[in-house]
């Protein structure tokens, strides 16, 4: 099993109110051999119930890294995936557990990914979920469809690890080829993110008191790509271009008035 490729992958737990499930979910982790924990805000962490819970998974917990937001916690990861079990007013790109896996491996060869698991009674905001690229639905019995946390990370980990598993993944890290591309991180994205919406601004396009689902709706249209950092600077290069060309418009319509 490929160890290298397994430490490319973060487990992002996001405002767990039980601690308890905080140490089975790092247990779930360990026996599928994954151990990089992110937690967004817990409510009580560290804590004894989790490192109980934990059954000697102590490490994921004491290595664990809490952060303080959910960009914070996706800062260089080039693939996010959240995990939803409710329909969105604005549908999100949905995957099969199988196919998160086997994208999911495939993407962590090289860079680095997250799985992102939402609070344990509301799950994510839809606010959260945007930022990430895609969302999983572990499919469930339609009348008992409450899965626990724990469960979910440890459903998720086994396809990560099956895919692994199946592409024969090898001990050593295979070598970077020559020419292979770097794909775009979500730290990255949220940049371009932010200078779309304020160019959108600028040039009258979009308006930021009555937004309606316009930055979801491009948000959902770049994450059906696997955006390139060359092509997020491109993209930025042309929004840039655009800027200045209103305030170029915007100085020869001033200075016309002034004479």
């Amino acid at each position: 099993m490929n160890q290298t490729l397994f430490k490319n992958i973060r487990i992002v737990l996001v405002g767990t109110s039980h601690p308890g499930n905080i140490g089975a979910a790092a247990r779930a982790m360990k026996t599928m051999g994954l151990s990089r924990l992110y937690l967004v805000e817990p409510k009580q962490f560290p804590d004894h119930e989790a490192t109980a819970r934990a059954s000697g998974a102590d490490h994921l917990l004491t290595s664990a890294q809490v952060c303080t937001s959910l960009p914070e916690a996706l800062e260089g990861c080039s693939l996010v995936i959240a995990t939803t079990a409710r329909m969105r007013t604005l549908s999100w790109p949905i995957m099969e557990p199988r196919e998160m896996g086997a994208k999911v491996v495939e993407v962590a060869a090289e860079n680095e990914c997250a799985i992102v698991f939402g609070r344990e009674r509301t799950g994510l905001t839809n606010e959260e979920l945007e930022h990430c690229r895609a969302a999983v639905k572990i499919p469930t019995e339609a009348d008992f469809s409450s899965l626990n946390l724990a469960a979910a990370v440890q459903i998720l980990s086994y396809e990560v690890r099956q895919a692994a598993l199946e592409i024969g993944q090898q001990e050593v890290a295979p070598e970077k080829e020559v020419g292979s591309v770097e794909l775009a991180t979500s730290d990255q994205l949220e940049g371009f993110y932010g200078h779309l919406e304020q160019t959108m601004i600028d040039i009258e396009f979009y308006d930021p008191t009555k937004p309606k689902y316009l930055m979801r709706r491009f948000r959902r249209l770049f994450s059906r790509t696997d955006m390139e950092k060359s092509e997020v600077q491109v993209m930025r290069g042309l929004l840039t271009a655009s800027q200045k060309m209103v305030q170029k418009a915007s100085k020869k319509t001033e200075n016309k008035k002034q004479s």
